[in-house]
């Protein structure tokens, strides 16, 4: 939904910046910018990777939706009026016509009409259709892996997205290895009461059988989330929160830390990990761990396994 996540952009930046906004400098936007996430390419060597964004992109200096629409020669007072999405559904579909009137196109638009619940008739023969297919058993409701916005409560697809288009989810297999009592004074209140387990991302987890520690960043920021009411993952936020709408975490969608805790609290833990051939493995300190991708906490294994 391209149009719903522009107007969305629009009211965003309205309510921080005000109306007309009054947006920060150059100079300072350049100092706050943050690297774009390059896209995904493993398996697909063939196609093509950008490392500019669409809106980057495009030929025009505005950054934000307000700039963009400036461009177009949009007054303050019109450029309010896009918060609403429907507004889109108005304005600009007969300057397209004229448009396309311009180009020499024939066309019968006694039979042009709006796609959307805009248009009563329209959505109510799309109901009417997907209900019957429903009833027929030809569609089904489902659950995907899919880039999701928890700020628009929807799926984030390639065109919706300012940047970061070509990323995908990465599958990730956790490693639950659980925490050997006692407990260290930062996990005491849990001890008895749930099984605590370090979760650690791994893209190969054959190496399981193998593992011989565990590796956490020491000032990286991690926290022990409830996942059910008897399990507890320490994790970073960011993994607690894409595991909360994996229907991982207690409370769905909202995940709840228990304990907030750095790196250097969680060296040392005594591990118990699955299937591995060492008893006990522990935790011990990397500072090249990344907290932004998988859990913020790694595997590994010995240098005889392949």
């Amino acid at each position: 939904m391209p149009i719903k996540a522009a107007a969305d952009k629009l009211a965003r930046e309205i309510e921080r910046f005000g109306n007309p906004p009054v947006f920060p400098s150059k100079e300072e936007q350049i100092v706050g910018e943050v690297s774009e996430p390059e896209a995904v390419t493993s398996g697909a060597p063939e196609k093509f990777k950008s490392k500019k964004s669409k809106a980057s992109s495009k030929s025009g200096v505005g950054k934000f939706q307000w700039e963009i629409m400036k461009e177009y020669g949009l007054s303050d007072a019109e450029i309010s009026k896009f918060q609403d999405p429907s507004h889109w559904l108005i304005y600009f579909p007969p300057i397209a016509k004229e448009d396309l009137k311009a180009f020499g196109l024939g066309c019968d638009w006694r039979r042009s009409f709006v796609t959307t619940d805009m248009n009563p008739f329209y959505d109510s023969f799309v109901r009417w259709q997907i209900q019957k297919l429903k009833e027929m058993g030809k569609i089904v409701k489902d659950l995907r892996y899919d880039i999701f916005s928890p700020l628009d409560g929807q799926p984030c697809a390639d065109h919706d997205r300012a940047s970061g288009e070509g990323v995908r989810p990465q599958d990730y297999t956790l490693i639950k290895m659980e925490v050997v009592p006692p407990f260290p004074a930062k996990l005491g209140a849990l001890e008895g009461k749930k099984r605590v387990y370090l979760a650690a991302a791994t893209l190969r987890p054959e190496t399981m059988y193998g593992q011989t520690n565990a590796w956490v960043l020491p000032e990286g920021n991690y926290g022990a989330y409830e996942i059910s009411e008897t399990d507890v993952f320490i994790v970073t936020e960011r993994a607690a929160l894409n595991l909360a709408y994996q229907k991982l975490s207690r409370v769905p969608q909202k995940p709840t830390c228990l304990v907030e805790l750095v790196g250097q609290d969680l060296i040392g833990l005594p591990l118990r990990s699955p299937l591995s051939v060492n008893e006990f493995i522990y935790t011990l300190p990397m500072m090249n761990v990344l907290t932004d991708k998988g859990t913020g906490c790694q595997e590994t294994h010995g240098p005889n396994y392949p």
